[in-house]
């Protein structure tokens, strides 16, 4: 898969002239802003991400993915709410996208996967398929899931990997796939509680991992603590 790159491009909001160089280039998805006033849109870039080995595809749809729908049995971590903003950006307009299928993933608390086989580092548990699920969006492009903060396991900065399924014009399935990262200072202090603690705390930091280095920097979290845990949002525009 071939991964966006530009490094003469500084980290921070790109004026309309920039991303309409840029996605003539590269055709990657768009974080969507509206513009003071005006309500119009302005876009900045989000790049693709791996899928990495570890996506099922369970057909679940549910908001809250905590569980083991099979059991019910919630896994234990900080409540983190994630919530995405997905638009569809056309010529030099964006507008909200309802009716696309995101799909969440990631490890639990002490670093496991549900429903797969080993990978090499202990990142794998068969069994239920907890932390997994997909939403709709709604008509204003929204969609949000109740899941926990993310673990860690070897080799990986903390991330959550996501899914937005869409059809073309021609009513082709388009995909757009990547990954989200975490303020540190954020990790720094949910991994103290009691489920991530007892997994240890040497998990690898962003700029160690050499996917966040490829984008990474534009797919970083800043969760805000809530009266259950944290909270976050997403926004996303991708290209028609």
């Amino acid at each position: 898969m071939t991964r966006f790159r530009h490094p003469g491009v500084p980290r921070r909001l790109l004026v309309r002239r920039e991303v309409l160089t840029l996605l003539g280039a590269s055709g990657l998805a768009l974080l969507a802003r509206p513009k003071p006033a005006t309500g119009a849109l302005t876009c900045v870039v989000r790049p693709r991400q791996t899928e990495g080995p570890f996506f099922v595809d369970e057909a679940l749809n549910r908001s809250d993915i905590r569980s083991d729908p099979r059991s019910g049995e919630a896994r234990p971590g900080v409540a983190l709410r994630l919530r995405f903003q997905v638009s569809r950006l056309e010529a030099t307009a964006c507008a909200p996208l309802s009716g696309a299928r995101i799909d969440v993933w990631h490890c639990d608390a002490e670093g496991r996967y549900s429903d797969v086989r080993g990978f090499g580092f202990g990142a794998t548990s068969i069994g239920g398929p907890f932390l997994r699920g997909y939403q709709l969006t709604d008509a204003v492009g929204g969609a949000q899931f109740l899941t926990i903060y993310p673990g860690w396991y070897g080799g990986r900065a903390v991330h959550v990997h996501f899914k937005i399924r869409t059809r073309d014009a021609t009513g082709r399935p388009s995909d757009f796939t990547s990954q989200l990262y975490f303020d540190e200072a954020v990790t720094e202090r949910v991994f103290a509680s009691e489920a991530y603690a007892r997994h240890g705390r040497r998990w690898l930091r962003n700029d160690q991992d050499g996917l966040y280095r490829d984008g990474g920097p534009n797919l970083l979290l800043a969760p805000q603590a809530d009266a259950d845990g944290y909270a976050a949002t997403f926004n996303v525009a991708l290209a028609a």
